[in-house]
């Protein structure tokens, strides 16, 4: 069912693209209704133009608050035109049918963004504007509805070839409004929520992208976020499922260094990972703790990448790497891979808090933020830990924080040798941790073993011990943490509490 455009209401915030548009519908003979500074800019051009008030006979009350809000603009967009009792009462009333309705909102999440006072974010709430937009997306099969200015362009092709839509467009168009109205009072909940902590959950993404497939071919996906607000992608092929998911958990552990830091990432796990001076030594080193696994990894630091350290990155078969910059030199040579993903980092800004589905619903829950310091650990053995034992279990507990529970991490000398994950019991998170560190080839004599959760008995410090290592940071908390501190103390090995827990399921 197609319908040809006679008359328009249009009523923007933002005035950018909305040149082009008036003039075609000027040129193609539609009628224009507009508000305030919209119908300005449009009068401006020499376009003629119909103020609302003309069509309503009430001005605009309250400083502008209520503007729309009235039968004759919402009777023009929602009368059916099909019908005749709707025409008929339309005459009567003498009400207009308005066809198109070009509207955009105020801009709400900007406003909060910006740090605004309480009393100017409720003034961004839009009342009129999101009203005109429920109502022209409800009345699709007369109405066409543009509802953002990301839609000018697919309304200029329209107007270009007549201004006729097809029902299949309105409806297409309803939709997208629909889509930015859910999202918009998603977004005021959101703010209010932040305070009243209602029992009730809301979420909207504007943006949104298909992927090639999900964990395996079989599996459509999407990914809805704004990829480009974290990342600019200089080379390689589109980002699959699977990579989005590493490179949230690579970019979640670099984000906790200052240092200069280099982290190679399998499956959500880091395979290696390590502290140095330079970047190259830091590479070389994480690249150690586990060349096997770290093949089609992920590779990801917080330096510039410079030529040295790309010509040695560039012998490993790698699906993407992540740095806040990379020489000319450094590029050059990385993107001698045509599918090789490089991302410049542009933020590492998390939300504060983490959502997932389970059972058909929605687990949500604050992100764990807590990263201890030397002054938070508390020594519960007789032997105190060394200067060299503590920053290795700071680092060490850094890394078992982004490892999935249950979690042991190895770390000797600011290096990633060896690390248990997944597992279902902690001994053989231990067991798993120490065998691979040993298979390649690190001698765990002097290493320090962090636990993400206390130890149920004292089997893991003996394992450890056994293992050479010298220092264990855990959360403590156990009814049995005597036990572990006795071997400890028996054992001459240093021990330290954190009182904090890192489950990652």
């Amino acid at each position: 069912m197609e319908k040809k455009i006679t008359s328009a209401l249009i009523s923007v915030y933002h005035k950018e693209g909305l040149d082009e548009v008036v003039r075609l519908l000027d040129r193609l003979g539609v009628t224009l209704y507009s508000t305030g500074g919209t119908q300005r800019f449009i009068a401006g051009k020499g376009i003629p133009v119909r103020p609302v008030e003309e069509l309503t006979s009430y001005p605009s009350i309250l400083g502008g608050r209520v503007k729309t809000l009235h039968p004759k603009v919402f009777g023009g967009i929602l009368g059916r035109r099909e019908r005749d009792d709707d025409r008929q009462e339309m005459q009567q009333y003498d009400i207009p049918a308005i066809d198109l309705v070009v509207v955009d909102l105020y801009p709400f999440e900007e406003t909060v963004a910006s740090g605004a006072s309480e009393e100017e974010i409720i003034e961004k709430i839009d009342i009129g504007g999101i009203s005109l937009i429920r109502a022209a997306a409800k009345n699709y099969r007369d109405v066409l509805i543009i509802s953002h200015k990301g839609q000018y362009d697919a309304l200029l092709e329209i107007l270009r070839n007549g201004g006729t839509t097809t029902l299949e467009q309105r409806r297409r168009f309803a939709a997208e409004a629909f889509a930015v109205s859910s999202h918009y009072d998603t977004s005021i909940f959101t703010w209010f929520n932040e305070r009243e902590q209602l029992p009730a959950f809301r979420m909207s993404i504007a943006k949104g992208r298909q992927l090639r497939y999900g964990e395996n071919p079989h599996q459509q996906a999407f990914f809805f976020g704004d990829f480009e607000a974290w990342f600019d992608q200089l080379h390689g092929k589109e980002i699959s499922y699977n990579n989005l998911l590493d490179i949230d958990a690579a970019e979640g552990l670099v984000a906790e260094f200052e240092e200069t830091v280099f982290a190679i990432f399998k499956h959500n796990n880091a395979c290696g990972a390590a502290l140095r001076p330079s970047l190259l030594e830091a590479w070389t080193a994480a690249l150690a703790g586990d060349p096997v696994s770290a093949f089609g990894g992920i590779l990801a630091t917080n330096r510039e990448v410079d030529e040295a350290t790309a010509l040695e990155m560039n012998k490993l078969f790698f699906e993407v790497v992540i740095a806040p910059s990379y020489t000319p030199k450094a590029l050059e040579i990385l993107k001698t891979k045509k599918n090789r993903i490089i991302l410049v980092r542009k933020n590492t800004a998390f939300a504060p808090r983490l959502v997932r589905t389970a059972l058909n619903g929605v687990l949500w829950q604050d992100r764990d933020t807590a990263t201890e310091t030397r002054e938070q650990l508390r020594t519960v053995t007789l032997r105190q830990p060394t200067d060299n034992e503590v920053e290795d279990m700071l680092f060490a507990n850094i890394l078992v924080k982004h490892s999935k529970s249950n979690a042991i991490v190895l770390v000797k000398d600011r290096q990633l040798i060896g690390h248990g994950i997944g597992q279902t019991s902690r001994i053989d998170a231990l067991h798993q941790a120490v065998e691979k560190a040993r298979r390649m080839g690190f001698d765990t004599r002097g290493a320090v073993m962090a636990s993400d959760a206390f130890f149920p008995f004292a089997d893991s410090v003996e394992k450890a011990y056994e293992a050479g290592i010298t220092a264990v940071i855990q959360p403590g908390g156990s009814i049995r943490d005597q036990d572990s501190i006795d071997f400890c103390d028996e054992h001459n090995m240093a021990m330290v509490f954190t009182g904090i827990r890192h489950f990652r399921h």
